[in-house]
């Protein structure tokens, strides 16, 4: 194999396959990327057996090199930390048939010892199953309004990752960790034949960095889901496990309703969250027709901070508790102008949605409440 290209164009494509490899694995070749050459130019592929990401690259093969179908497996961290200090200039690789590797620019040349690329991992082949074609944008929307509230809780599987519910409709991403939930609906993310699957948190998230504008095609087949954006696929192993009845913990009947300014209530929450108890992270919402009082009390040091925000409330006036850190970063991944919340009780779960909806979209947020020594 032997092959020119831009040495920041092969750093990019590295650096997005980079994603899949182990930085301590058991089979020292799968801490190596593999290259392919085959009709479509260079393929670039790494895994952990559990995630695996390829990549094209459009390089120009020297005649002289080995025919299509060689493979060879790169050292990741050594090649791209080579790559790294190179300035951006064209960067000839080049193997022979003992699967050593020479870089060669015009100030340098650089050798180091590959694997044989027919020992590297067979990558899933996914067959059948069900094809959803949408758009690399929406997959993206999904996974980056969702990803934070995905649990970390090894003891509960199905919560450590994303919940996607598909039919001819709509699409749903869902996310909770026992303390908040979100439910994003979107209009564009739809399957014609219905399909439900639970997919790892870090596989959504190296996907999220491939996903690229335009057609994307996600597929569901053999325990495994594929994302294919482009030139970049991304597969993961989904995780077999049956996610929780989240409807059911969503309050319905609720009839009080606070809509405040999103960024106003924000810092608010930001700045008394600072003077809350470092143990219970516990700030209180004051909730009265036209403000709402944020406040904390830290007893161990003696401390305290009160807000007023100006809103608009209807209903009984009521005081909720919420940890601070849950509420921030709700609060956050929100980003219309106003939100809504929406509460039946002082110990039943808030209900934040944006105050207008984005076209094509339905996004909902729950937080659970702490429990407060006294209630209003």
């Amino acid at each position: 194999m032997k092959f020119t290209v831009s040495s920041a164009e092969l750093l990019r494509a590295l650096t997005t396959v980079g994603g899949a490899v182990p930085s301590k694995a058991t089979m020292p070749i799968l801490e190596s990327i593999l290259f392919v050459q085959d009709d479509t130019g260079l393929r670039l592929s790494a895994t952990d057996l559990e995630i695996s990401i390829e990549q094209t690259v459009l390089v120009r093969f020297e005649a002289n090199g080995t025919a299509a179908g060689a493979r060879v497996a790169i050292p990741a961290k050594r090649l791209v930390d080579t790559l790294r200090a190179l300035p951006d200039l064209p960067v000839t690789v080049s193997t022979d048939d003992e699967f050593n590797v020479t870089l060669k620019t015009d100030q340098g040349r650089y050798k180091m010892v590959g694997f044989d690329g027919a020992d590297y991992p067979a990558l899933p082949e996914l067959n059948g199953g069900v094809t959803v074609h949408t758009e690399g944008a929406l997959v993206r929307r999904a996974i980056a309004k969702t990803g934070f509230a995905v649990s970390k809780d090894a003891l509960r599987p199905a919560m450590q990752g994303i919940y996607f519910q598909l039919d001819a409709d709509r699409g749903r991403a869902v996310a909770t960790d026992g303390h908040r939930l979100v439910r994003l609906s979107l209009d564009g993310l739809k399957s014609d034949e219905p399909v439900a699957f639970i997919v790892p948190e870090k596989a959504l998230n190296l996907a999220a960095k491939v996903a690229a504008d335009g057609p994307t095609t996600l597929q569901v087949a053999s325990g495994h889901v594929a994302f294919t954006f482009g030139t970049g696929r991304v597969v993961a192993r989904l995780i077999d496990e049956t996610y929780p009845n989240y409807e059911a913990v969503i309050p319905v009947e609720n009839d009080r309703r606070l809509t405040v300014n999103r960024q106003s209530l924000l810092a608010a929450v930001r700045r008394v969250g600072l003077y809350t108890s470092s143990t219970t992270r516990q700030i209180r919402l004051g909730l009265t027709a036209d403000k709402v009082d944020v406040s904390a009390e830290d007893i161990e040091r003696a401390s305290e901070a009160k807000e007023t925000v100006l809103c608009d409330y209807t209903g009984a006036d009521m005081v909720i508790g919420f940890n601070a850190d849950y509420l921030t970063e709700v609060l956050s991944n929100l980003d219309s102008e106003d939100v809504a919340m929406e509460f039946s009780s002082p110990n039943r779960a808030g209900v934040v949605t944006p105050a207008e909806q984005a076209e094509g979209e339905d996004l909902l947020m729950l937080i659970m409440p702490v429990m407060l020594n006294t209630y209003a």
